[in-house]
């Protein structure tokens, strides 16, 4: 990947997450290692929302969680307008890390129970010192309102609302601070597809309004493709392609990426009936033991002996795109 622009307000370079696995009861021994994330490289621009998608269990949400620093990075870093958060500690980290905000998949789970709305969305504005206590109720109403829910309900409970409800509450409380980069981990997924819609159509206007980076994961493809400016299609811990969405969309490269696509439903009745899809055999591999070379080779059609030993590097196609396969230029439409 190319060095941070002025126009970037994220920048991941071969960012690692491992997790030790150990086993034993009383002599507890190292037994192998999780690679949830595994030399992961992309940038965010401003004002550009990137989707993040693949299968459950390749480290989407690991990405994010590391990203905001709720899990720490193995290696690499994670540069926020040029400065890597990794490497910052007390204050300092605190103050970046107010730049950063997260939409958390399960709104119930993320909201406080015991708090009222009114308090959830004042408390990062007193703890940050962005508002007095006589202010903060004038930011509530602003940001209750931003999100499309009435002023009046901030004295309610998260139980007291709708599932969407409560994901525009967790929605107003990530803008509280005004940052420039939303992380949105799966944010539509445990909602009615109506209400996806509307959660979708929120969060598209809030970037054009307020001028946000978005980082947008998702495990589906049909959701993504509304929202993102550019689609990175991760598998087993590594980014295996990266470009606008239009390119992932229409004219996939990576043999996985199409596959991805071919799973998503057409409206039409009668090309759903005639079209085929590409179906992979078997399971994802573990992350404790993934294979050698191309981690996609035990399920890819077009694999060769050379995707066995080789592990593939994302690099620039002649398109533009990001694409890890040494099979790309061979594989018919």
């Amino acid at each position: 990947m190319n060095s941070v622009a002025s126009d970037t307000i994220l920048e991941i370079e071969n960012l690692r997450v491992h997790f030790p696995v150990r086993r034993g009861f009383f002599v507890q021994r190292a037994a192998g290692t999780v690679k949830a994330v595994d030399g992961v490289s992309f940038t965010v621009g401003r004002g550009e929302v990137l989707g993040l998608v693949g299968e459950s269990g390749c480290g989407k949400s690991t990405l994010a969680r590391t990203i905001v620093q709720l899990v720490p990075a193995t290696s690499g870093s994670i540069r926020i307008e040029g400065r890597d958060l990794t490497t910052l500690r007390g204050r300092e980290q605190r103050t970046l890390r107010t730049q950063v905000q997260m939409v958390f998949q399960d709104p119930y789970a993320s909201l406080n129970p015991r708090m009222t709305v009114a308090d959830t969305l004042a408390e990062p504005l007193l703890v940050h010192g962005r508002a007095s206590r006589a202010d903060a109720a004038a930011q509530v109403a602003e940001l209750m309102e931003r999100v499309g829910l009435a002023p009046r309900l901030a004295r309610k409970y998260p139980h007291e609302f709708s599932g969407g409800q409560r994901q525009r509450i967790a929605i107003a409380r990530a803008l509280a601070l005004r940052p420039r980069l939303v992380i949105a981990d799966e944010p539509v997924s445990a909602l009615d597809v109506s209400i996806q819609a509307q959660i979708l159509n929120l969060l598209a206007s809030l970037v054009r309004e307020m001028g946000l980076s978005m980082l947008f994961i998702a495990h589906d493809l049909s959701v993504v493709k509304h929202i993102s400016d550019r689609i990175a299609v991760m598998y087993l811990g590594k980014v295996v392609e990266l470009g606008t969405a239009a390119d992932v969309i229409e004219r996939p490269s990576h043999p996985y990426t199409r596959a991805l696509i071919s799973a998503i439903p057409s409206p039409d009745p009668a090309r759903e009936r005639s079209r085929q899809r590409m179906v992979l055999p078997g399971d994802p591999p573990s992350p404790i033991d993934p294979p050698p070379g191309c981690a996609f080779h035990p399920r890819c059609r077009w694999a060769v002996e050379t995707c066995r030993g080789q592990v593939p590097p994302l690099e620039k196609s002649s398109d533009g795109r990001h694409v890890a396969c040494i099979r790309t230029a061979d594989i018919e439409d």
